[in-house]
């Protein structure tokens, strides 16, 4: 079964929701000694020929705070999925909210891309979802990785990653709430390119614990429907 958060913490009622995929564990993002606690917990539960990349989890955790904590994030997970040779790997996904002080969120968010245009020549390409338009962008770039430098080297670890960001406009809110997920298996781009635009695609602002209006339509609402099957 798919999960919904229904904890987004930045306002007492969250402004919006969103389906959390399998294979993703909420972090979180102040952790309490007891929290990492229970995250060693649960990684401990791993199988056995996983449980050797938890030292590597524990570090993807430690540097994703580092970066996070600054920023207006409103969720993050981890994702731990098999590749096609069985070999687990790992991804992160963030959810955020963009201010934008008022003005019309669609014509800040192009400005801040450019205003070079939309389509796949351009890099940014949109995309019909259930809450309207977003933009989706992806990039490879060289950041600090989560593992042990090589012997001799002073500085952290660096490595290639692939990030995939879906960016909607909400006129109701002036903001922008973006959806961005990043892994090192660059080479699995596709499929976490189809995990991003399926989180994307669960982006709600109907409480899905809320009581539907109408009891006696059994069709679901759009909070229910879930595009990971």
């Amino acid at each position: 079964m798919n999960r919904f958060l229904d904890t987004v913490e930045a306002e007492p009622k969250p402004e919006f929701w969103y389906g959390l995929p399998h294979g993703f564990l909420q972090l979180d993002l102040q952790p309490s000694p007891e929290g990492i606690q229970e995250v060693a917990r649960q990684l401990s539960s791993l199988p056995d020929d996983v449980r050797d990349r938890a030292d590597q989890v524990f570090r993807l955790y430690s540097v994703v705070l580092t970066l996070l904590r600054s920023q207006a994030v409103m969720g993050c997970a981890l994702g731990m999925h098999p590749d096609e040779r069985g070999e687990p790997t790992l991804s992160v996904l963030t959810v955020s909210t963009v201010p934008t002080s008022g003005a019309h969120p669609e014509a800040v968010l192009l400005q801040l891309l450019g205003d070079g245009g939309t389509g796949r020549g351009d890099g940014i390409v949109p995309v019909e979802l259930p809450v309207g338009t977003g933009y989706v962008w992806e990039t490879e770039r060289t950041t600090v990785a989560p593992t042990a430098p090589p012997d001799g080297q002073e500085g952290p670890a660096e490595g290639t990653v692939w990030q995939g960001t879906v960016a909607i406009p909400v006129p109701r809110s002036s903001s922008i709430i973006t959806v961005q997920l990043v892994t090192a298996s660059v080479e699995l781009a596709d499929d976490y390119r189809g995990v991003l635009l399926g989180v994307a695609r669960t982006v709600t602002f109907d409480d899905p614990s809320a009581p539907a209006a109408d009891p006696v339509d059994d069709m679901p609402s759009p909070a229910g429907r879930s595009p990971f099957g």
